[in-house]
């Protein structure tokens, strides 16, 4: 990756080549915990996005008759590259979007996703019948072609191998958009991708804005199927835009306003500590992240103080020191529009830690873990998604009353339940409106085989290493005549 005077200047990657926008034009990259320039990034015009989806159509025919055990080479020798150069990627992304170095574990999932999906070819498969009477029926799976898939800036690395695997040994070719608050470790597997070896066109990366590229890939005729993780908002402007054209397949992970329910007789020290890994997790940058906490009122005080404690003792600072467990929001927008919630928040809730930025004292957009007590459901900070550390605890005192605010919401993307009442655990799971539910345990946790997806607000489909190549596969039917002799 090219570097002058410490600002690096990444590259896209077009059909097999390292290149900058056509029409040459950057954009900014600043260090979120200094706020000096780490890097001048390519801005994809609208031709370097045709490009690319150029390309990988013409990539295509030749990828999907590959032999499935070839193209996982391709993979498995990307998957070893990406491990060799974590220390970089987490260097990268802490200078971008200011995660700590310390608590960089993207590049080990991005390259498990590789090495999983490179053998997971035989799953690809169809199914037979001789229900018909006098023929033959069977299912083909078969790509869709060109895929695109537009990663989100708070784990760019980590969704750049859960949605490129699976597209890519299915036999697809593909255009990943990062995002322009988190371009440079993706940037940096650009390069490792040309020394694994993959063919020109099957494997494009562009950085840019929402508009032009990723809106056009979202228009684009030439591409079938588009997964995206991000906002809610930006989900449905793809949707839209999808419904529009060509009624590709769009597959959203999208927001969500995660509840956490705490009953009295639950393991408040394990309550404590897992709730409040959850939500200061990236800053409290996570999609899943448990901001709003539920405490039955027999154990609310004592697991507020607890709380409150622990999440106002974060080590924030620069994330490139290994001590940092805490770090800047992405960029100023992010710093500017949680500030904003925090003071809806003081007006509708009481501030029992927290409650500002660190900007003057540290020149960096930091946010000081914050928390709300006592914030009517019906409040804005209640409602919609913050996207920084920032939590409400509230009480309760039915289970009843609990799952009827838990479920108040638009989003369900991750709900949790801590109780040692097996039977309640359940029945409070199962009544959640939520994708996933935690019991006695809370997010990022996820398991290693399970579905991964919204309800309602937070998105439609599913992905994980069970699921995520049927996003990209089609089904054929066949039906075969046998004639009599």
């Amino acid at each position: 990756m090219l570097s002058e005077d410490g600002v690096v200047k990444p590259r896209m990657l077009i059909n097999g080549e390292l290149v900058g926008a056509s029409d040459q034009k950057t954009f900014p990259v600043y260090n979120p915990a200094t706020r000096e320039v780490s890097a001048l990034v390519p801005e994809a015009s609208a031709d370097d996005t045709n490009a690319a989806v150029a390309a990988a159509k013409a990539a295509f025919p030749s990828w999907s008759a590959l032999d499935p055990t070839a193209r996982g080479a391709c993979m498995k020798k990307l998957a070893a590259l990406i491990r060799q150069n974590i220390p970089e990627l987490a260097r990268l992304e802490a200078i971008s979007m200011g995660i700590p170095v310390s608590k960089f574990h993207y590049g080990h999932t991005c390259a498990f996703q590789f090495d999983h999906f490179a053998e997971a070819w035989p799953h690809i498969q169809g199914q037979s019948s001789v229900n018909t009477p006098g023929h033959v029926t069977m299912t083909l799976r078969q790509p869709y072609g060109v895929v695109a898939l537009i990663i989100p800036w708070n784990a760019p690395v980590h969704f750049f191998g859960s949605k490129a695997a699976p597209a890519l040994i299915t036999g697809n070719t593909v255009v990943v958009k990062s995002s322009e608050k988190a371009p440079l470790a993706v940037a940096r597997i650009a390069e490792l991708i040309i020394e694994a070896g993959f063919p020109q066109g099957v494997f494009n990366i562009l950085s840019g804005h929402g508009v032009p590229s990723g809106q056009i890939l979202s228009r684009h005729m030439d591409v079938r199927a588009l997964s995206f993780t991000g906002s809610s908002r930006t989900g449905k402007l793809i949707q839209e835009e999808a419904a529009r054209t060509n009624l590709k397949k769009v597959i959203l992970e999208l927001g969500g306003k995660s509840p956490a329910i705490v009953f009295d007789d639950a393991n408040l020290a394990k309550a404590v500590e897992q709730t409040q890994g959850s939500v200061q997790s990236n800053s409290g940058q996570v999609c899943m992240a448990n901001t709003r906490i539920y405490v039955q009122k027999g154990v609310a005080k004592k697991f507020v103080d607890a709380f409150t404690k622990r999440f106002a003792a974060v080590r924030d600072g620069d994330p490139l020191k290994k001590e940092t467990n805490h770090g800047p929001q992405a960029d100023e927008v992010q710093y500017r529009n949680v500030l904003r919630y925090i003071e809806e928040g003081k007006g509708s809730g009481k501030l029992a830690v927290g409650g500002g930025g660190k900007l003057e004292s540290k020149n960096g957009f930091f946010i000081e873990p914050t928390v709300f007590l006592d914030t009517p459901e019906t409040a804005k900070i209640m409602k919609e998604e913050v996207f920084g550390p920032v939590v409400n605890i509230n009480t309760f005192e039915t289970e009843e009353e609990v799952i009827a605010k838990a479920n108040d919401t638009e989003f369900g993307l991750y709900a949790a339940v801590y109780t040692r009442n097996i039977n309640r655990a359940m029945r409070v799971a199962k009544a959640l409106e939520s994708g996933y539910v935690g019991i006695n345990c809370t997010s990022p946790l996820t398991g290693r085989d399970l579905p991964f997806g919204g309800w309602k607000g937070s998105g439609q489909g599913r992905e994980g290493v069970l699921y995520s190549m049927s996003n990209f596969l089609e089904t054929k039917s066949v039906i075969i005549q046998l004639d009599d002799e």
